[in-house]
């Protein structure tokens, strides 16, 4: 689907142990430092995890500008304007390269291959690394460990007023959570 080569990295994690953001982050600058590329997209989040943290990270790591959530890119000379869906409508964003910008789903349709395509691909190269050599060896010291689950506490039983006048008065003060005038 348009690449000339790809590169793998292999760590010594079973297929359903789960790499932390940040070790997927450290991996990929690695790589970054390796390839020098003038631009890094990555996906806006994976299906796992839902964290959407990797690519802002990596940006961190780099020390790069990030541009997140685009759904329309230019790359020019020195920089990309990404065009990104926000709750308040389009926003446009202009960063210096290299940087990084995190892809949404309305970036790109994907083309499906057809088969002649896949056969060539077959042929493309694909650089493996393992992580050790790219000095990220203890992917368990950067990975969250859940040591303890606990319930909450229980919360005190709630109270009924019989009125307005009554409910502002325990407001006031007893939870303190209106002010007086004049305070």
């Amino acid at each position: 689907m348009g690449v000339d080569r790809a590169v793998h990295v292999v760590t010594e994690r079973r297929l359903d142990q789960e790499v932390e953001p940040l070790a997927t982050a450290k991996l990929l600058k690695a790589i970054v430092e390796k390839e020098k590329p003038d631009l890094v997209i990555v996906g806006k989040q994976a299906i796992d995890g839902d964290n959407a943290t990797t690519g802002p990270m990596l940006a961190e790591l780099l020390d790069w500008p990030c541009a997140s959530f685009a759904s329309k890119l230019d790359v020019g000379d020195a920089e990309a304007t990404v065009e990104r869906e926000t709750d308040a409508g389009m926003e446009t964003v202009t960063i210096h390269l290299p940087g990084l910008v995190t892809a949404d789903l309305r970036l790109n349709t994907p083309r499906y291959p057809k088969l002649p395509n896949i056969m060539k691909a077959k042929k493309k190269p694909l650089d493996t690394f393992d992580a050790n050599d790219l000095g990220v060896v203890d992917l368990d010291s950067i990975a969250n460990v859940v040591t303890d689950v606990k319930a909450p506490p229980p919360r005190p039983p709630g109270i009924t007023v019989s009125n307005v006048d009554d409910l502002i008065d325990k407001l006031k003060n007893e939870a303190k959570v209106i002010a007086s005038p004049g305070d």
